[in-house]
């Protein structure tokens, strides 16, 4: 592993940036924590997402699947008694091995195969999740008992709890990016058959990346269920948010340290104004945003290089002399 100055500077950087967002919940009021809270719920998912769809270079479309699980795992576990945080560290164990299991079988597919393989667990999952109403409560939801407590110390608790996951998914990210596992992972992005060359175990190192994401996304799962104390399939999977999840990732640039951050922020931010300002139309000019965004930035905030971005565009261009008539 190795930590050099530029690395330090990038954790120095992160974690005041963190620690600036919990005091700073000590001061905002209940608009303002659910907007924070969301805020770092998306960056969790995003650093999770970042670890397979960055780092490893596979377009994983199934952070939904891990989330929602987390959201049934906590809620079936309070249910039955036990204790908050015990119920979110299960949910954690549940989103590690269920992606264990499935990388069996999906991390031996790539490209576009593996992308509509994650998103048909989306849905799987949805659909058990809407059928086993012994279980899960069916379509019409399932309550999750609520902490106890006045609304604005319940809404300050999983502000923390959500920014000290932000902050832990980020020094896994800050250790991925500067250890021996995250070459590997770079490596395979690039050419899976050369990192089995030169000794990279190819599949494991895709199945512990799948796991890192899964059981990240399972745990903002089991703390967002939590806090909103009732749980659906329709919003547990949600397709919307697993495309969301990717597209914040590609604003703030995928493979880099800062990036999932940085594009979670851009697009909670840009959100809430369009929202605020164009009501009716909010959707489409989100949309339209991101889709130029993407166009003309396409590594991202963090992932490109804007020194010969700006030297390219101020360049002149060579004007073409018209040819003389034969």
């Amino acid at each position: 592993m190795i930590f050099d100055r530029p690395a330090i500077i990038k954790l120095v950087v992160g974690v005041a940036l963190f620690m600036g967002a919990a005091i700073a919940g000590g001061l905002l009021d209940n608009y303002q924590l659910q907007v924070g809270t969301s805020l770092a719920m998306l960056s969790v998912l995003c650093m999770g997402w970042n670890i397979t769809g960055g780092y490893m270079g596979y377009p994983m479309l199934g952070m939904a699947a891990f989330f929602g699980l987390g959201c049934y795992i906590d809620a079936i576990a309070q249910v039955a008694g036990i204790p908050v945080v015990a119920a979110w560290l299960l949910a954690t164990a549940g989103g590690a091995l269920t992606a264990a299991l499935l990388g069996l079988a999906l991390l031996r597919l790539k490209g576009h195969y593996f992308a509509i393989g994650t998103i048909a667990i989306v849905e799987v999952l949805r659909e058990v999740s809407n059928n086993w109403e012994s279980l899960t409560g069916g379509a019409v939801g399932l309550n999750v008992p609520i902490l106890q407590g006045d609304p604005e110390t319940v809404g300050r608790f999983f502000y923390l709890a959500m920014a000290s996951l932000a902050l832990l998914a980020f020094l896994i990210t800050i250790v991925i990016d500067r250890s021996r596992f995250g070459f590997g992972l770079r490596c395979i992005r690039q050419n899976e058959q050369a990192a089995s060359m030169v000794g990279i175990d190819v599949f494991r190192y895709k199945v512990a990346a799948f796991m890192l994401s899964g059981a990240l996304g399972s745990t903002a799962g089991a703390v967002y269920a939590s806090m909103v104390a009732f749980i659906e399939p329709k919003d547990a999977f949600s397709l919307i948010m697993t495309i969301e999840v990717a597209v914040m990732t590609m604003l703030g640039g995928m493979g880099t340290i800062f990036g999932p951050l940085a594009g979670a922020v851009f697009f909670v931010v840009l959100r809430e104004f369009v929202w605020a300002n164009f009501i009716n139309w909010h959707s489409g000019i989100l949309g339209l945003i991101v889709v130029i965004v993407i166009y003309f930035v396409p590594g991202g905030l963090f992932g490109t290089n804007w020194k010969a971005l700006f030297r390219r565009a101020a360049r002149p261009r060579a004007s073409v002399r018209s040819q003389p008539a034969l």
